[in-house]
């Protein structure tokens, strides 16, 4: 829980710094040019300072510090006053005279005192002296102690350690999140600084000042020990939350914190509000919305309205709830128009202040509350209708391509694409899912169990056998890493005790822009494309309206509350209208086939003058194909018409036209109209050109087709 890796350099048992190496060894490694690491570590160099012996003198035998040129002082002057002789021929002719006192009081230093007076040999004699001379118990405690993974409380005041301690007990019992020591080390050296006897005697906010713009792990971890001893001191409850002006919602039981997101410090600051009955009156909201289940960012956006309000009622003067009138609601509803955020965010703020004054309503908290204090539906802007997010298919026929697909740097990654891509979750579900997510049917077809964090149900999507392969080697990975198994499929790498924090979505946002730049994905104007993962859920659905899927269908599978939710992906797009239109027979007044070339050269324009007509000029029997620029010369004589074109959704019409055709000749051959009968028998010969074409691609009744 508190021990990162060890350095990456083989024999050093220090503790990682920064790229896998030590302090010291990353210090080195900057030295060199930064070189690339495998050359790095293959010659790292001598072992850098900690526990190993420290140099002697050359002369055989003398085991006294090295001074200078490899000799000790005695050696050295000597070798001085001798006239500085050869000094490898010397020092094979030098004997040792003196011996030192007694070895050096470093445990691992087998060096020789200089002296009686001192305590360690003269090298150990300089760092002590250089430190300020302190106990030199201590002193020997701390050459001990550095570099290796320890946490040092020493000269900390009775309270604090015991606090300290509680702290890091704590910690290990969660097993939710690490810290280095050096991060504890930090947090020791501010509690100390601060000259506070205990956590407590400093506010969260207190805390955050001493560390100024450099709020790091050490500061993070003291926050989490004051909290700690805090919740051992009070409790945790409702009982303790309610008086406080900002509630951690983590500490309220029965409030579900965001699916993802287990180690969130969730805050509701009613600090915010500065009029007391108005914050008494929201906490009080508050508290019975988040016990009926109310989700916490629901929560955060009523005390934001709140806020704002707030806001208002100060510049107003506004003193009590009797003075909250429509009057002041019109102006309130100017103040949030004409401020900052969009659409979106201000209707938000209205209708969570409109949900509030109901309440107080409905409970009978404040009767005073005027009963003209109310919005009504027309009070806001209509929302627009939001456009369909899904991807053009250049852009998917990008992010699928395999060679793209093996460019992230993680599987994990790459399996979370593939599962929003190809079932359609959204980013939360996926992150959430459990270690055992895979179900079969009766006929062993594989399905992926997840939850619904919308509407907070369980729910599963049929998936191929490749995409359940790829889960099981998921499922693999984690069980290497974690082998007393974790709760979720997609565990965060880092900072992950025993497997229980699932990744956040920030991060993986994080790396799919990331890969996203590595793949160079382009959109059909050559821009780099930035997309959501949300958006693969619009193109999941739309390829399945596309793919002629039926709307129950996609219902069930995207697990949508109602039909109206599917609807928005349930308009056919242009592309389907174009498929039907071009697979369908189409037949003109002489009864030959009508195509329309898809990858001719005017393709895309025949198919807008197609569309043109089918909306602007569709008649009772078929469909016009003269071009909407230009007049009917034909003054609605269709059936002789050399542009009109028909199929067979008209087949039932142009019979009971030919019914009357034949009628109408019958009696104009009785009453002697030849003309009458001339015209007609041209419209009954085009009819049956056209009835006769139509009807060989028709199927025979009683077959499956036709039924």
């Amino acid at each position: 829980m508190f021990i990162t890796t060890e350095c990456a350099v083989s024999d050093c048992d220090r503790l990682v710094a920064q790229h896998g190496l030590c302090n010291g060894h990353v210090i080195r490694w900057r030295h060199r040019g930064r070189p690339d690491m495998a050359d790095f570590l293959a010659a790292p160099g001598p072992p850098v300072r900690g526990h190993a012996s420290l140099r002697r003198c050359a002369v055989a035998d003398c085991r006294f510090g090295v001074n200078g040129r490899g000799l000790c002082c005695k050696h050295y002057d000597k070798w001085a006053r001798h006239g500085r002789p050869d000094l490898a021929t010397w020092i094979e002719q030098a004997v040792v005279t003196t011996t030192g006192s007694a070895e050096c009081g470093m445990p691992f230093c087998t060096l020789w005192v200089e002296n009686s007076a001192k305590v360690f040999c003269l090298s150990h004699q300089d760092r002590w002296e250089r430190a300020g001379c302190p106990n030199p118990e201590d002193f020997i405690i701390d050459c001990q102690l550095a570099g290796s993974p320890t946490i040092d409380l020493r000269g900390l005041a009775p309270q604090l350690m015991l606090e300290f301690q509680y702290a890091l007990q704590h910690r290990h019992d969660q097993r939710l999140r690490t810290v280095t020591p050096q991060f504890v080390a930090e947090a020791i050296h501010r509690a100390q600084a601060a000259g506070v006897s205990s956590l407590l005697d400093l506010s969260p906010q207190e805390w955050r000042a001493t560390f100024h713009s450099r709020m790091r792990s050490g500061g993070i971890f003291l926050l989490d020990a004051r909290e700690a001893v805090e919740i051992l001191r009070d409790g945790v409850g409702w009982e303790v939350e309610y008086p406080r002006d900002v509630w951690r919602l983590h500490l309220l039981p029965g409030v579900e914190m965001p699916p993802g997101h287990p180690t969130e410090r969730a805050h509701l600051r009613f600090d915010r509000i500065t009029q007391p009955w108005l914050r008494e009156l929201a906490k009080r909201w508050l508290r019975l919305r988040l016990s009926s289940g109310l989700s916490p960012a629901i929560a955060k956006a009523g005390l934001d309205a709140l806020a704002c309000f707030s806001h208002l009622l100060t510049t107003a003067a506004i003193t009590c709830l009797a003075q909250v009138d429509r009057p002041l609601l019109e102006r309130h509803l100017a103040w949030v128009n004409s401020g900052p955020g969009g659409l979106g965010v201000k209707n938000t703020r209205i209708g969570q202040l409109n949900t509030f004054l109901r309440d107080i309503r409905r409970n009978g908290w404040d009767d005073t509350l005027p009963g003209t204090a109310t919005f009504f539906p027309g009070d806001t802007a209509p929302v627009p209708e939001k456009l369909n997010r899904r991807l053009a298919e250049y852009v998917m026929a990008q992010v699928e391509a395999p060679e793209n697909l093996d460019r992230w740097p993680d599987p994990a990654g790459r399996l979370i694409t593939l599962i929003l891509i190809r079932c359609g979750l959204r980013i939360s579900s996926v992150l959430g899912l459990a270690f055992d997510c895979l179900l079969r049917d009766g006929q062993g077809a594989p399905y992926l169990r997840y939850l619904n964090t919308k509407m907070k149900r369980e729910a599963a999507v049929p998936i191929d056998e490749q995409l359940e392969a790829e889960i099981i080697a998921q499922q693999c990975r984690g069980l290497e890493r974690w082998p007393e198994g974790t709760p979720h499929l997609f565990p965060r790498p880092n900072s992950n005790a025993i497997g229980k924090i699932p990744v956040q979505p920030v991060s993986f946002r994080g790396s799919l822009n990331r890969w996203l730049d590595s793949c160079e994905i382009r959109d059909e104007h050559g821009r780099p494309v930035m997309l959501t993962p949300h958006q693969w859920r619009h193109t999941f659905a739309c390829r399945l309206i596309n793919r002629d899927v039926p709307q129950e269908v996609v219902r069930v599978l995207l697990d949508h509350e109602s039909h109206r939710m599917t609807a928005r992906y349930a308009k056919i797009t242009d592309q389907t209208v174009r498929r039907h239109w071009e697979q369908a027979t189409k037949v003109n007044i002489k009864g030959e086939r009508v195509t329309l070339a898809p990858d001719g050269p005017l393709a895309q324009a025949q198919w807008a003058k197609t569309r043109v007509g089918m909306a602007t000029q569709t008649l009772p029997n078929g469909y016009c194909g003269l071009p909407i620029q230009k007049s009917c010369p034909h003054a609605n004589a269709c059936l002789t018409c050399p542009v009109f074109i028909t199929g067979p959704e008209f087949l039932p019409e142009l019979r009971e036209q030919r019914h009357r055709t034949l009628t109408l000749i019958d009696i104009s051959q009785s009453k002697g109209q030849a003309r009458v009968v001339e015209m007609n028998q041209q419209v009954l010969t085009n009819l049956d050109r056209m009835i006769g074409e139509i009807e060989k691609n028709e199927p025979a009744p009683g077959t499956a087709d036709a039924s």
